[in-house]
């Protein structure tokens, strides 16, 4: 019988392993650790991770590092204009031995699945990962398939002002728990990088890089039912459902957060508490998870566009409009 003592035995050395992820991923990436962080909390909510930023700031390389250092199978499919949804989740493919059909399993079956530049695709390719994102399966010729466990999404997309994107509609956006976007580094880290690069760096050797796995799926697996066991006060859950609530009363937005939002944070809010080394959330943790769970589920009023007003700061009105809790 399990004890509580054995839970939180396996609960410390699985937050162990999964810590160490980030001074692995730090082998092959300087910088960008809320990146490697939010990769992580997607993992241990069962969610997917939205990664936005200019071409050249290492989010396809940030993503197999992480991959590497969990020891978890990882494809990549690099989204183009014509890009079929076939392509992503797998085909019927005639068998002229058999004079069957069989089915030939697509990229989607993997542990980590990078989706590359997503916003490049057009709309009807991004929508076949809807299935595959809320409901860990895709359904071909009516046929559910499960896929495996752990299973993320993460993906990558350029600024939607860049040519050749096609913004993510609202319902496919809602599907990522999180979107983190990654800056350009500052000029101490651009130099560490330059000076990796000087001295034999090559980005698609990781192991040539010392990276070795440090974490595996049964430690995230025991990190997914630690973070359930997580407290959450009833305190704290008000806050959030405030926050919530804010955003659809701020007279800049068209969409505020909706319940599945407000879920989100609660589910962030534990993951990042249990990382950090506590079985209870603050409303620190809630704060601190807000704009990255948040803010690409609100729709901005155009008149406030183009008045230049910016989702986060929105946001940021909405969140200091509440008390918080004591």
């Amino acid at each position: 019988m399990t004890t509580p003592a054995d839970h939180q035995l396996e609960s410390d050395r699985a937050r162990a392993a999964l810590s160490a992820v980030r001074g692995e991923v730090a082998k092959t990436v300087v910088g960008q650790d809320s990146a490697v962080a939010g990769i992580l909390i997607a993992l241990l909510c069962r969610g997917h991770i939205l990664l936005e930023g200019v071409p050249g700031v290492a989010k396809t390389l940030l993503v197999r590092s992480v991959a590497a250092a969990l020891a978890v199978d990882t494809k990549r499919v690099q989204f183009t204009p014509d890009l079929m949804p076939g392509d992503v989740t797998g085909s019927l493919v005639f068998d002229n031995a058999t004079s069957e059909f069989t089915f030939r399993e697509g990229p989607v079956f993997t542990n980590m699945l990078l989706a590359d530049e997503i916003n490049r695709t057009p709309p009807k390719t991004q929508a076949s990962l809807l299935e595959a994102m809320e409901e860990h399966q895709v359904s071909i010729d009516g046929v559910p398939r499960k896929l495996p466990s752990p299973f993320v999404v993460a993906a990558t997309q350029n600024p939607v002002e860049y040519e050749g994107t096609y913004p993510l509609p609202e319902a496919q956006l809602d599907r990522f728990l999180l979107k983190v976007t990654l800056p350009l580094p500052p000029r101490e880290d651009e130099i560490a990088i330059l000076g990796r690069h000087a001295a034999g760096f090559d980005p698609r050797n990781l192991a040539g890089a010392g990276m070795v796995p440090v974490a595996t799926p049964d430690d995230i697996a025991a990190g997914v039912a630690a973070v359930k066991r997580v407290a959450i006060a009833p305190a704290v859950l008000g806050y959030i459902v405030d926050i919530a609530r804010a955003t659809r009363m701020s007279p800049s937005l068209s969409l505020g957060v909706s319940p599945r939002g407000a879920t989100a944070l609660l589910a962030t809010s534990r993951a990042w508490a249990w990382l950090s080394g506590r079985d209870f959330v603050t409303p620190d943790d809630v704060k601190a998870l807000a704009q990255s769970t948040l803010a690409h589920r609100l729709g901005m009023r155009p008149e406030a566009e183009l008045e230049g007003v910016s989702v986060s700061a929105v946001l940021d009105a909405a969140i200091n409009s509440v008390p918080v809790p004591r």
